[in-house]
């Protein structure tokens, strides 16, 4: 359950694979080189449960930090180098870290950080020089004691913000050894989705986010090849995967939508046919988007439901969905709970908030006592929530209508903008979509879809009109939009999710 374990029997098998410039990292180098950051950070005096900060881009050397921290008993937090300057400071100051990494690749922001956040006392620069940084080579050529064995370290990641400036989730530090199993999503990656040392996993979205981040280290850790994309590209994921052989992926909606805008010819141009397993999360996948990618692929899509925070996730196969169409599947860890605004269960196929059960909850919100109260439930003290809405039916099956925070309440009717945004996701004409609700003096809210046009065609107000009408002919009336905006561009983040709360305060901002 650690890399250093196949180096010490396959040192020379690929660790990790540079898509695009095929640079390979072996099981022998990854290990050596993380175990040498390791010693470096004791030596510089940094102990179990103090946090490194990483800024970077997709690279390999990423990784070799990761491990470090890892076997040091450290967390690690990743910064998402598309922040501005003052978002990214703020992570790294909340967070506390003692030592900052950064890749050349996002140098200038990196640059930006060392007058803002004088806290950190040590850092490296990999990849090139960085303005305020030490040499990440030099680094790994010195000479330090040997690190005393450490319990595990883990990732303290930080929300996406999508709904509000974001939360640093911290887990708590497991009473094991890095070579050790008990890792809740290494663990599984081996049982639920069948990961071996045999796999090739092609990781397209970028590494800061908790997915990519954590799917890479849990393969590592079961002795998989990753082949690492420096960016998500339609077609070059797909050569991506015939070149490389790849047997297993996991994306975003956004980008099964990307490559099903690909020409019928660009499409068939690649070979696909290695892929076993087809993972897709993060968020909502509109069910004839997955239906198209199925028809493509075969039934080798799984999804899987979880978050950050790891309270709780839910898993459904591609023969399971379709007999459960629009399900995020049934618990593989935690036992789900639905429940209305008193924290009361409520019955099969009634919508209310979701929770986890587990039996102890693995997370707190780093600095933010309220937030972390907010996300337990008012009377089970082991039961938690990160505010996602949804049922469960009869078998067990959790269908999710939306985040609470961007439930829209029109007359006093609840609606849902997600079923709105996956019927209009693969409208002929629509490239992207966000519905939202907006202040309206008589109905409270009133349901606007903002809407990004596919290349060529041009907005209007008969385009809108019929957008409205091809909603009203699906579904009830009273959840149509009552307008439609064109934008060029809606606000999403790297990792495909949709940046709601940025939309919804233009609005606001512009009506004041």
């Amino acid at each position: 359950m650690f890399p250093g374990t196949h180096a010490a029997t396959t040192p020379d098998r690929p660790a990790i694979i540079m898509a695009g410039s095929g640079a390979v990292t072996t099981y022998g180098e990854l290990d050596n080189r993380s175990a040498t950051v390791a010693s470096a950070l004791y030596d510089m005096g940094v102990r179990r449960g103090d946090v490194i900060a990483l800024v970077s881009d997709n690279a390999a050397a990423a990784f070799e930090i990761y491990w470090a921290a890892l076997r040091s008993g450290l967390y690690i937090t990743a910064v998402n180098w598309h922040l501005s300057a003052e978002e990214a400071a703020y992570i790294v100051n909340d967070s506390g870290a003692q030592a900052l990494f950064a890749s050349a690749g996002v140098g200038d922001l990196a640059a930006e950080l060392v007058a803002l956040t004088p806290s950190v006392r040590h850092r490296y620069a990999f990849g090139g020089p960085i303005d305020g940084h030490d040499d990440y080579a030099e680094l790994l050529d010195g000479d330090y004691p040997g690190l005393p064995a450490q319990p595990r370290g883990s990732e303290m990641l930080y929300s996406s913000g999508t709904t509000g400036r974001p939360k640093g989730i911290k887990p708590r530090l497991l009473d094991i050894q890095v070579v050790e199993p008990g890792d809740p999503l290494t663990g599984m990656l081996a049982h639920a989705f069948g990961i071996t040392a045999t796999d090739i996993y092609l990781s397209p979205a970028p590494i800061y986010h908790t997915a990519p981040l954590k799917w890479c280290g849990g393969v590592l850790a079961l002795g998989g090849t990753v082949v690492l994309m420096e960016r998500f590209d339609a077609a070059e994921a797909l050569a991506a995967i015939q070149k490389y052989r790849v047997t297993v992926t996991q994306m975003v909606p956004t980008m099964f939508i990307r490559m099903l805008h690909l020409p019928d010819e660009v499409r068939g141009a690649f070979d696909v046919s290695s892929l076993r397993l087809a993972v897709h999360a993060a968020a909502p996948c509109p069910p004839d988007v997955k239906d198209a990618m199925i028809d493509w692929w075969g039934p080798v899509l799984v999804e899987y439901y979880g978050a950050t925070e790891q309270h709780g996730t839910t898993v459904i196969t591609t023969s399971e969905w379709q007999q459960k169409r629009g399900s995020v599947g049934r618990a593989v860890l935690g036992v789900l709970h639905i429940c209305d605004e008193d924290g009361v269960e409520l019955p099969v196929g009634e919508i209310g908030t979701v929770y986890f059960e587990r039996d102890v909850v693995p997370f707190e919100y780093h600095n933010d006592p309220d937030k972390t109260a907010d996300s337990r439930h008012p009377q089970h003290a082991n039961w938690s929530t990160v505010g996602d809405v949804g049922y469960v039916d009869e078998d067990g099956y959790l269908f999710l209508t939306d985040r609470k925070a961007f439930m829209i309440i029109s007359g006093g009717v609840n609606i849902y903008p997600q079923e709105i945004e996956n019927l209009l996701a693969l409208h002929p004409r629509i490239a992207d979509v966000a519905v939202i609700g907006l202040p309206h003096p008589e109905m409270g809210e009133q349901v606007k879809a903002v809407v990004q046009l596919r290349d060529g065609v041009t907005g209007s107000d008969e385009l809108a009109g019929e957008i409205i009408d091809y909603v009203r002919q699906r579904i009830a009336h009273y959840k149509t939009p009552r307008s439609v905006d064109f934008t060029d561009q809606l606000p999403r983040t790297a990792t495909g999710k949709l940046a709601k709360r940025i939309l919804i305060n233009s609005y606001l901002e512009v009506s004041k």
